[in-house]
C-alpha cells in the first residue's frame, strides 16, 4: 500500500484539490497550474510504476481516485465559476457539472476498454482538463458569454465518452512516416507555447482532436 507510486498518486489527489480550494477562493486561474502539477504526478506515478514493477489493484484504483479530483471535479468547477460570472442565469451555470459527470464515466470507461492502450477511444481527462482550465487565461470576449461557455461544457463533456478515437503520444520508434500526425502536433503545440503561452493551450487541444480525427481518415484511404 505505502509505495514510491502510490505516495506520487496522492500528489495528484492533493494537488487537485488545492487546485479546487484556488476557485473556490476566486482564484480560477491558478487551477491550470494545479493541472499541470497534477499531470506530471500523474505520469510519474505510471512511470515509476513500471520501472519499479510495484503495479497494484489498489494503486490502480487511487490513480483512478486521484484523477477524478484532479481531471474531473478541478475542470468542472473551473467551469462553473466562469460561468457564474458571467451569467444571470441562477441555474444555467450547473450544465457545467456535466464535465465532473462524464469525466467519471469516461475514467471507468478507461478501465475496462482494453482497447485504450497506443489509442484513446474518447478525450483524455488530462487533455479535457488542460483545456478548459487554460481558458480563464484567454483574453476572448466570447469566452464571456454564458452559453459559449454552455456549450463549451457540453460539447467537450461528450467528446470524453465518444468513440472517437485519438493518438497517444507514445513512440514505439521515430519514423516519421509512421508518427508524421504526433510529429506534427508537438511541433505546432511548441509553435502555440512560443507564441501565445498558457492562452495557446486551448489551441493545442483542438488541434490533437483535429489531427487525431484526420490521421484515421488517412489510415483508412491508405489501406
Amino acid at each position: 500500500m505505502f509505495t514510491i507510486p502510490n505516495f506520487l498518486t496522492l500528489g495528484n489527489l492533493i494537488t487537485g484539490t488545492l487546485g479546487i480550494i484556488s476557485v473556490i477562493n476566486q482564484d480560477p486561474k491558478s487551477a491550470f497550474f494545479y493541472i499541470v502539477i497534477s499531470v506530471l504526478f500523474d505520469y510519474a506515478d505510471g512511470f515509476v510504476a513500471r520501472k519499479l514493477k510495484m503495479h497494484s489493484d489498489i494503486g490502480k484504483e487511487l490513480d483512478s481516485l486521484a484523477d477524478m479530483v484532479s481531471f474531473g471535479v478541478l475542470p468542472g468547477i473551473t467551469m462553473l465559476y466562469m460561468m457564474e460570472s458571467v451569467s444571470n442565469n441562477v441555474y444555467l451555470p450547473y450544465i457545467s457539472l456535466m464535465i465532473i459527470g462524464f469525466s467519471a464515466l469516461r475514467l471507468a470507461k478507461f478501465n475496462i476498454d482494453e482497447r485504450q492502450s497506443d489509442t484513446f477511444y474518447g478525450l483524455p481527462t488530462p487533455a479535457n482538463a488542460l483545456f478548459l482550465t487554460s481558458l480563464p487565461h484567454m483574453n476572448l470576449e466570447l469566452l464571456e458569454n454564458v452559453y459559449v461557455l454552455g456549450a463549451i461544457a457540453v460539447v467537450f463533456s461528450l467528446l470524453l465518452v465518444s468513440e472517437i478515437k485519438m493518438f497517444a503520444l507514445k513512440f514505439k520508434n521515430f519514423s516519421f512516416a509512421q508518427n508524421k500526425w504526433k510529429f506534427l502536433a508537438i511541433l505546432l503545440s511548441a509553435v502555440c507555447l512560443y507564441l501565445m503561452g498558457i492562452a495557446g493551450i486551448p489551441l493545442i487541444i483542438l488541434s490533437y482532436i483535429l489531427f487525431s480525427i484526420v490521421s484515421k481518415f488517412f489510415a483508412v484511404d491508405n489501406k
